[in-house]
């Protein structure tokens, strides 16, 4: 095993939009074959690059590998023998481990979490959502947008457009579980909600009006999508703070998509309707 294969193997996952964790020891005290300042690239699956001793401390490692993946959080370990085999226990900033194994030894091991771009997929191509575009890309998000007929130029900061809406298709060529914004604005409104649902969003949202987003839903149950699925629809969008501009509805929405990516409730701000007023009288002819 090469020692610094992490190197590029971070390259990798990086290019690839993969998480991982990189361990590096703190402290190391004998027997233990890992030196301080050795340091190793851990992915979720459990896939070492890299060297930070045996293999006495890869279930601890990995352990909270996932879970620092999964709050984006920083972990100080410590894994020692005078801790009862597998036994954890948090010790004011450091979690201590029980050495899974006899061969004695501490070590003292920091996990730095790698998370991926998150995947926003904006539909429409609306004064709103190429607003939004532009802005969510700025703060490091992969934006995907869906737009009938659009062409890549019209989007600063698109990774990708597919420039049709058909949900199957949507389905076919983006990953599901994204954070997913329709802001459509009377243009292939039903198009646009259904290719998002097609996608399995992990939160949606809805640049409307709150009378124009209960009849589309209605219309979207109608048409034979699931009660659940609609019901789950953000809507109107975005936090509550007086925005009348696209810009300024455009960052009430990303808002709450970084509120939802924080772990926070994804529909703060949903039930008040400034924004959404104000984006449904820019160019929308749809029901209200």
């Amino acid at each position: 095993m090469n020692a610094m294969d992490w190197v590029s193997q971070a390259a990798r996952l990086q290019s690839e939009n993969k998480p991982f964790a990189l361990v590096t020891v703190l402290r190391a005290l004998a027997p233990t074959s890992a030196k301080v300042g050795d340091k190793a690239l851990v992915t979720a699956d459990g896939q070492f690059f890299g060297w930070i001793g045996g293999g006495c401390a890869q279930p601890a490692v990995l352990k909270t590998v996932r879970q620092a993946l999964k709050t984006g959080k920083a972990q100080a370990i410590r894994i020692a023998p005078d801790q009862a085999e597998a036994q954890e226990r948090g010790l004011s900033d450091v979690l201590e481990f029980g050495m899974a194994c006899h061969s004695g030894g501490t070590l003292e091991l920091f996990v730095d979490p790698v998370n991926v771009q998150p995947d926003l997929v904006v539909v429409g191509d609306s004064p709103v959502a190429k607003a939004l575009v532009g802005l969510a890309a700025r703060l490091s998000f992969r934006v995907r947008v869906v737009a009938h007929g659009a062409q890549i130029d019209q989007f600063e900061g698109a990774a990708t457009l597919l420039d049709r809406d058909k949900a199957d298709e949507v389905a076919l060529h983006l990953p599901a579980g994204a954070f997913v914004v329709v802001a459509t604005q009377g243009r292939r409104d039903m198009q646009g909600l259904q290719a998002a649902i097609a996608l399995s969003p992990q939160h949606l949202w809805f640049v409307a009006s709150e009378r124009k987003a209960n009849v589309l839903r209605q219309n979207l149950i109608s048409a034979g999508q699931s009660p659940a699925a609609v019901q789950a629809i953000i809507a109107p969008a975005g936090h509550p703070i007086g925005a009348k501009s696209p810009e300024e509805i455009a960052l009430s929405v990303l808002a709450s998509v970084v509120a939802a990516r924080r772990g926070h409730f994804p529909g703060a701000g949903a039930a008040q309707t400034p924004p959404a007023q104000a984006a449904a009288t820019q160019g929308s002819s749809a029901p209200r």
